[in-house]
């Protein structure tokens, strides 16, 4: 881990935590990673900074060889935020049909027009929305950082790979607390 600092406009990216997401079988306990992403939003609404909550509604055309979901089998509360983000009345609510929140949807420009150069990023899944957000974030010239205590995957080796190999190339990684405690330092 080698968090060293948040810029000063630093936005919380909070992915897919949604009552058809939360139900999958994960590797990490969700209500640590729901509680840890619950305290990082708390965190940084005090503070006045961006809280972003994304969820999904859909996936990105085209083949693939694995399964998808069904869109149209999804219940009708699928896409609910979980109660315990807190959603505010200022916080970016984000609905994506692809892996990342920056495709596809409206987010650079909201984030770029308050002024963020950089993104904390957490939820599910690790190796595919938290990283993919990750990825097209570090593309679009946000300085990424990951909170790592605070995401989890349905495979333990997807969520390794990405924490151990992808991460580090894209940003900072470090705790929660690591997080907070930074925000504390700038106050």
């Amino acid at each position: 881990m080698a968090l060293t600092r948040l810029d000063p406009n630093t936005a919380l990216v909070i992915v897919d935590l949604q009552k058809g997401i939360v139900a999958l079988p994960l590797v990490h306990p969700i209500e640590t990673i729901v509680a840890r992403s619950s305290a990082l939003a708390a965190a940084f609404r005090t503070r006045g900074l961006p809280v972003v909550l994304v969820n999904v509604t859909g996936g990105a055309p085209g083949r693939t060889e694995q399964p998808r979901f069904n869109t149209d089998a999804l219940p009708a509360d699928f896409a609910e935020l979980v109660p315990e983000l807190d959603r505010q009345p200022d916080d970016i609510v984000v609905t994506k049909r692809t892996w990342g929140a920056f495709a596809s949807t409206d987010l650079d420009r909201q984030l770029k027009a308050l002024g963020v150069t950089q993104v904390v990023v957490t939820g599910v899944a690790t190796a595919t929305g938290v990283e993919s957000t990750a990825r097209q974030a570090y593309e679009q010239g946000f300085n990424v950082t990951l909170a790592i205590d605070a995401m989890t995957d349905q495979s333990v080796d997807a969520h390794d790979y990405s924490v151990r190999n992808v991460f580090p190339r894209l940003g900072e990684t470090g705790s929660t607390d690591e997080v907070i405690a930074l925000l504390d330092s700038r106050s």
